[in-house]
C-alpha cells in the first residue's frame, strides 16, 4: 500500500469553499451554506469582532 503523494491526486475535484457574493473571498462553505471572512448566510450583518482591530 502506498501512502503519501500518490494518494494526494485522488482529492482533485472536491471542494468545500467557493467565492462568497458578499466579499468576494473564497471562504463561502457550501455545506455549512456560511461565509468564514464575512458572515454571508448567517446574519444580515457583516462579521467583525474586536480582536481583529490593530490597536
Amino acid at each position: 500500500m502506498v501512502k503519501g503523494t500518490p494518494s494526494m491526486g485522488k482529492k482533485s475535484g472536491k471542494k468545500n469553499m467557493i467565492r462568497c457574493r458578499r466579499c468576494g473571498k473564497r471562504t463561502y462553505h457550501i455545506r455549512k451554506k456560511k461565509c468564514a471572512s464575512c458572515g454571508y448566510g448567517e446574519s444580515s450583518r457583516l462579521r467583525k469582532y474586536n480582536w481583529q482591530k490593530k490597536k
